[in-house]
């Protein structure tokens, strides 16, 4: 599609949002016919109005293995903008994801707010994720008011999710994964140690499944 078309099927389709359907199709790739669940952010809590809401929403799929895979949609550029067509990257150049264990619905929300939160990060700061960058949680676990040992993050690329190539840019999908205080005390020590946790968390966890009760260190 060149920039006249793109012109062209803006004006006629009005509700075309040409970043939106590029995150859909990974997934309709990866979930066949599965709807997943989805939550919108309220239209008028979005940054774009004021608001402190930095992303459109959020998907939740159910992988075959039995765990839950989360999605944003906003860190990448969602809808129409001709001055984003044909980009080296769409916005930020990546959407997150994150892995968890089966569960009710009321036991991941607490993932929606993490995403949000450093999705407001992201836009505040004009700081953007990077694969093996590590986040600490000042000691407190990554879910509030819990009692797990996980305390920080790592990001990687998403194992089943190789990222593609849009009409606004690349878009790639980083995953947060939870570790434990040993394990980001070691990275930040020696940051050549991240590869080295992710290769040995891939060999009995591939997919990066974070579970809030993990108490082992891998490094």
């Amino acid at each position: 599609m060149n920039l006249e078309e793109y012109k062209q099927r803006t004006e006629a389709e009005k509700d075309w949002a040409p970043g939106w359907d590029a995150i859909d199709t990974e997934m309709e790739r990866l979930y066949p016919g599965q709807q997943g669940r989805h939550y919108g952010t309220d239209m008028m809590a979005r940054a774009i109005f004021g608001g402190d809401q930095y992303l459109d929403g959020y998907t939740v799929y159910e992988a075959n293995d039995g765990h839950l895979h989360i999605v944003t949609y906003g860190l990448s550029e969602l809808y129409t903008n001709e001055k984003a067509f044909g980009g080296e990257w769409s916005k930020w150049g990546y959407e997150m994801t994150f892995r968890l264990p089966m569960c009710q619905e009321s036991e991941y929300m607490w993932v929606i707010d993490m995403l949000a939160n450093m999705a407001r990060y992201t836009f505040k700061s004009k700081r953007f994720l990077e694969p093996l960058q590590i986040i600490s949680g000042g000691g407190n676990p990554i879910k509030k008011d819990s009692n797990s040992l996980l305390t920080g993050m790592i990001v990687v690329n998403d194992p089943d999710l190789p990222g593609t190539d849009t009409i606004h840019g690349r878009l790639d999908f980083l995953q947060i994964v939870g570790i434990i205080q040993s394990e980001l005390d070691t990275i930040t020590k020696d940051p050549a140690q991240a590869q080295k946790l992710v290769n040995m968390m891939k060999q009995n966890n591939p997919m990066l499944i974070t579970d809030l009760s993990r108490s082992k260190s891998y490094i």
